[in-house]
């Protein structure tokens, strides 16, 4: 068991402020991108201010950071820098075939030379596994395994360079995986710089238990998205919808004892899922209600949950 008490950074996926253009556009089934309002360097000085330890970024994000070229080594440096100057780690995060915004897509090797030259601690990659209609019951399902062995062959291509940069890789458990496939994939791979990124609400979208997830994959995270939704059930049916921390439907102090007993980690990687109240609803208004969930969030994770390390 590892040290429960052991102190924990905090950082954000960029995604918390999608509505502002960051992260990545998520639930349309198609590309819909949000104006971007707020750059890459805006976020990171407001990091700073929010006493937050890092940040986890896309390249949508650092299509703010230049003109010409934003993914070329000198700008990836650049922004590098930057983040060393603001006292914040970054990791990449990355995905083969995103199904609402393509502009986060990359091969396994595009992802690892972009997260080199940003210095990154990590690089995170979802899987965008289309998985069958019948969700209850597919874990492991034939038509899921194919594709994760495509996915094998092209994370096993990359070990030398994974080797080369020395840095680690996490695979997430992104609304089309279950734990268990993650793992899968994970121990075939077999190596010491590539483990799992647990999401502690995307089990929801498989039908799968958060609880069940999270103990299955945390002793090999090397990364955790961190959301706390609220699950509603009115007339239009059932939803888990997004939350600051602290105000959804999960026990947040007993993620984090999950993750401080079970994992290795040394940092937490939060994130909200902010929704349209309706899809008439202002992207200003919308924009207002996830600035306001994303610095309660903050404040209750620093505060409440005690996690970062920032002037501490």
């Amino acid at each position: 068991m590892t040290d429960r008490n052991r102190p924990l950074r905090l950082g954000m996926h960029t995604y918390t402020l999608h509505f502002f253009g960051l992260g990545e556009s998520w639930g349309f089934g198609k590309d819909y991108y949000f104006e971007q309002t707020m750059s890459l360097y805006e976020l990171m000085d407001k990091a700073v201010k929010w006493e937050l330890d890092g940040l986890q970024i896309t390249k949508v994000d650092l299509l703010t950071t230049a003109e010409k070229d934003p993914f070329g080594t000198e700008n990836l440096k650049k922004v590098a820098q930057a983040a060393k100057e603001h006292g914040l780690f970054l990791e990449f995060n990355s995905s083969f075939q995103a199904g609402s915004d393509s502009r986060v897509n990359c091969t396994a090797e595009e992802a690892l030379r972009i997260g080199h030259d940003l210095d990154a601690e990590l690089v995170k990659f979802s899987l965008d596994i289309i998985r069958p209609r019948e969700l209850y019951g597919s874990c492991m399902h034939p038509d899921v395994m194919r594709q994760m062995a495509d996915r094998y062959d092209e994370f096993k291509r990359t070990i030398p360079l994974i080797e080369e940069f020395g840095m680690q890789i996490a695979i997430e458990n992104h609304t089309d995986t279950f734990a268990d496939e993650i793992l899968w994939i994970v121990d075939k791979l077999n190596h010491p710089l590539i483990g799992t990124c647990v999401d502690t609400m995307n089990p929801l979208q498989v039908i799968e238990n958060p609880y069940y997830a999270m103990e299955r994959m945390l002793p090999k995270a090397y990364c955790c998205h961190f959301s706390d939704d609220i699950i509603v059930v009115d007339p239009l049916g059932v939803h888990d919808i997004g939350a600051a921390h602290g105000q959804g439907s999960m026990d947040c102090p007993k993620m984090v004892s999950q993750i401080r007993e079970k994992s290795p980690m040394d940092k937490i990687i939060f994130e909200n899922e902010i929704a349209f109240r309706s899809m008439e609803e202002p992207i200003e208004e919308a924009r207002a209600r996830e600035l306001q969930a994303c610095e309660e969030s903050v404040r209750y994770l620093r505060d409440v949950l005690k996690l970062g390390v920032r002037n501490r």
